[in-house]
């Protein structure tokens, strides 16, 4: 199937990204547009998914916004990758949970290329690393289905400033920390872009 590559090299505006994704995906239930994989950064926002609840909360001045995706309250800003796409799952023939599975093994194979070993854990959706005793999170996931159209996707820390993580609790989840690539393995992950690609398409079509 025919799929558009975007990736964009300044960060997007969170709502401008949600409202393209929103427009095309009405255009691909017409038929009128191809399914979409689109690479990008955001500005620094906080953002809770259709299970948030407000006493994740812990700063209240914080730059919110509601969004519906599913998921709880997470961050985005500079040093994270966001991989969002726009899946037809009727013409794909795949449902949600082959869907969550692809992006998790997405992520695995990819983290397992630059030597980091990887998890999903059932209970707590996402992509973990364990750092000895602590286990962490490098990897949120948070999708919508619409039409039998999947959308949003996935974040993964590259180098974000983890200090942002503790005006939440990031996930909803208390007793596991958030880290980054960086911190874990410092190395050079200017191809992670492009395997995660074509890792995904990979995973969705088998």
């Amino acid at each position: 199937m025919n799929i558009e590559i975007k990736k964009s090299i300044k960060p997007i505006k969170y709502n401008f990204a949600i409202k393209y994704m929103e427009r095309r995906l009405d255009q691909i239930s017409k038929g009128g547009a191809k399914e979409l994989i689109w690479i990008l950064e955001h500005d620094e926002i906080y953002t809770g998914g259709t299970s948030f609840k407000d006493n994740e909360i812990l700063d209240k001045s914080i730059n919110f916004i509601k969004t519906n995706r599913g998921g709880k309250i997470t961050f985005h800003g500079p040093g994270q990758l966001i991989f969002y796409f726009i899946i037809d799952l009727k013409k794909r023939n795949i449902n949600i949970r082959k869907l969550i599975s692809s992006i998790e093994k997405t992520i695995i194979d990819t983290l397992s290329y630059f030597k980091i070993k990887s998890f999903a854990d059932r209970k707590n959706i996402g992509i973990w690393y364990r750092n000895n005793k602590n286990i962490e999170k490098v990897a949120a996931i948070g999708i919508k289905v619409k039409k039998w159209i999947a959308y949003h996707g996935f974040s993964i820390n590259i180098n974000i400033d983890l200090k942002k993580y503790e005006k939440i609790i990031p996930c909803g989840i208390k007793e596991k920390k958030i880290t980054n690539l960086i911190k874990i393995k410092k190395q050079n992950y200017k191809i992670i872009k492009d395997m995660l690609i074509k890792n995904f398409l990979t995973n969705i079509q088998n």
